[in-house]
């Protein structure tokens, strides 16, 4: 069963002005090529469009956020001490603020959603949440070296990561990452648990062969 809590993990920072957008890593680790693509793209007016021409106000709300997915989770870790088992940047109770969402499971099996501000890093605020599937987490990461924070640096490395989550059912477990790159165009990812490897997500693509497909009808 997939988690569907929001988990998160960027390292984007793009200022979006004169039809630019500029992505920097904000912190100096050996892993900042590995955490976002660091490079200046220029954006035109589709760049942030979705299929239909609409203006995609998901892709100008990830570009315009100078924390990343890694950074909200460290940031989520130094207020609620415990395991990070997702991240999203997403609309706070859908009013339009933007924020970091990052899930956190404690020592004594609390769960605690913590909301990081995507300009700062600072914690705004955090409340307990009810979940029935704290076994089934415990379980899928016992003996895995690879934390959210690490899973999502390396997916960075294939666009701005907006959202980092645990996959806890079927066979093979894994962290799952969904990234955004300066078209707007999302792409999903898995995360070996202990090795790290990033691999495309083949459900993903399948299910996007089958709407085009059906585009086609």
């Amino acid at each position: 069963m997939k988690r569907n809590i929001v988990i998160a993990a960027v390292t984007a920072a793009a200022l979006i002005g004169g039809g630019t957008a500029t992505a920097l890593a904000t912190t100096g680790d050996d892993q900042g090529s590995a955490r976002q693509a660091a490079a200046t793209t220029q954006l035109s007016n589709d760049d942030v469009r979705d299929d239909d021409g609409e203006r995609d106000d998901d892709a100008e709300k990830t570009l315009s956020a100078d924390v990343t997915a890694s950074e909200a989770i460290a940031s989520a870790l130094k207020h609620t001490s415990g395991t990070v088992v997702s991240a999203e940047l997403d609309d706070e109770d859908d009013g339009g603020k933007v924020v970091w969402t990052v899930d956190v499971l404690s020592g004594d099996n609390t769960w605690h959603s913590v909301s990081v501000d995507p300009a700062n890093g600072k914690v705004l605020g955090s409340h307990t949440d009810e979940e029935n599937d704290t076994a089934q987490v415990r379980a899928a990461l016992k003996g895995s070296s690879v934390t959210a924070e690490e899973a999502a640096k390396a997916a960075a490395g294939k666009g701005v990561v907006t959202s980092v989550d645990l996959d806890d059912g079927g066979k093979n477990k894994s962290w799952e990452a969904e990234t955004r790159k300066s078209g707007g165009a999302e792409q999903d990812w898995k995360i070996d648990l202990t090795s790290g490897k990033v691999t495309a997500d083949r459900a993903d693509a399948r299910d996007d062969d089958a709407d085009d497909a059906d585009d086609q009808d």
